[in-house]
C-alpha cells in the first residue's frame, strides 16, 4: 500500500511524542503549515512537511539554520535577458 501524503493532527501528535492539543498549537503558531478539509475542520499535515519541521527543528538544536530552498538562481531563471 502507498504511504499517505497527508497526515492527521493524531498522527502528528503521535510521530512527534506529543499530545493532539500540542500538535494543534503548533498549527495555530504557523510552526507546522497544515491544510483544514471539510466542514467539521479536520487538519491535514502534508507527510514532507512534517519532515521539514523536523529537520528545521534539528536545525536549531544544533543552532545552525536549514538548508534554504532553492534560489531563484539556482533554478534558472536569474540572468536571463530580454531581447530589446
Amino acid at each position: 500500500m502507498a504511504t499517505p501524503r497527508f497526515l492527521t493532527l493524531d498522527d502528528v501528535a503521535e510521530t512527534l511524542n506529543v499530545s493532539w492539543s500540542q500538535a494543534y498549537a503548533l498549527v495555530r503558531r504557523k510552526e507546522l503549515i497544515a491544510i483544514q478539509i471539510g466542514g467539521r475542520g479536520q487538519w491535514r499535515v502534508e507527510r514532507d512537511e512534517l519532515e521539514r519541521f523536523i529537520q528545521q527543528k534539528y536545525a536549531e538544536a544544533r543552532g545552525t539554520t536549514p538548508p534554504p530552498e532553492p534560489s531563484r538562481a539556482e533554478a534558472g531563471v536569474e540572468g536571463r535577458t530580454q531581447d530589446a
